[in-house]
């Protein structure tokens, strides 16, 4: 089985999914694989979303887990579903702990300085800095600066047109929700829409490592 932590250097970029429906978010899902995206955060703000994490698992090519994590049980449930990260937005020692006795890759929130680096001394292995539009690229790389051993996904306003800017302040990746999995394409069933937007993004990635 891959090591998430490889996966995720691989290929930087997760879906955040978080649709009205188990059925939309499967949907949804298959469609960001189809244009090349691998990792895939199931919200649990999605009825029945465990459910969609299961039905996922026939792709093995996919990097499944669950966003949206406030209670330590609810790690534990992802874990039985199949998940094999959690992502919470917030730092909880108790869902940290059950993450890890889980064996799951455990993704946390922080934003300042002392935030981070409580994150990371727990034991989070991406700490996630939401909500990143009020932040900016710039934020992320002053944090860098003295504390390069970091690893920070940017969430909340993340998009096609400054992605790379965030890969450039040195995100090790980034959750990109509704401007990959856009609302009024999901509500028109248009996964080709979805699809084609992942498609984009992942070459958007290749072309950033390209550079060197």
């Amino acid at each position: 089985m891959s090591d998430p932590r490889a996966v995720i250097e691989q290929h930087r970029v997760f879906a955040v999914i978080r649709t009205g429906t188990a059925d939309e978010a499967v949907s949804a899902a298959e469609a960001c694989l189809r244009g090349g995206v691998r990792l895939l955060e199931i919200t649990l703000t999605v009825p029945g979303a465990l459910g969609a994490v299961e039905r996922l698992l026939r792709h093995p090519e996919a990097l499944v887990g669950v966003g949206s994590v406030v209670e330590p049980g609810q790690a534990r449930a992802a874990a039985d579903a199949g998940a094999r990260f959690v992502v919470s937005p917030h730092f909880d020692p108790d869902i940290l702990a059950e993450t890890k006795a889980r064996g799951l890759l455990s993704s946390m929130g922080g934003v300042t300085a002392t935030e981070v680096v409580t994150c990371h001394r727990a034991g989070v292995d991406v700490t996630k800095i939401f909500p990143a539009t009020a932040f900016g690229p710039g934020y992320l790389k002053a944090l860098r600066e003295p504390l390069p051993f970091l690893r920070l996904m940017p969430t909340g306003g993340v998009d096609e047109g400054n992605l790379t800017a965030w890969l450039d302040a040195g995100a090790v990746a980034v959750g990109m929700g509704g401007s990959l999995v856009d609302k009024k394409a999901v509500a028109a069933g248009d996964w080709g829409a979805v699809e084609e937007k992942a498609r984009r993004v992942v070459a958007a990635v290749a072309a950033w490592r390209s550079r060197g």
